[in-house]
């Protein structure tokens, strides 16, 4: 699947979910799947646990989150910033 294809999955809507990025059709946040990801569930696990969403779904918060570091940085706190 291509990229435009996995984020034309994921929708920013005011009146849904605050306007949080969302799993289309769905009340997932983008930021909830990337969290469960980041603390080691696997794809089976997330899917078990949402069963309104598909592998490519999960695949599309990725592409989002992707896109989303070109645009800006995150601070980080002392310590945390590598470098040479």
């Amino acid at each position: 699947m291509e990229r435009s294809e996995l984020l034309a999955r994921i929708s920013v809507d005011p009146n849904v979910c605050f306007g949080k990025p969302c799993i289309r059709g769905q009340r997932i946040w983008v930021s909830l799947i990337l969290d469960l990801l980041a603390a080691g569930w696997t794809h089976a696990q997330i899917l078990a646990e949402h069963p309104g969403i598909a592998e490519p779904d999960i695949l599309a918060c990725l592409a989002y989150a992707s896109e989303m570091s070109r645009e800006r940085f995150v601070e980080l706190p002392l310590g945390q910033v590598s470098g040479n």
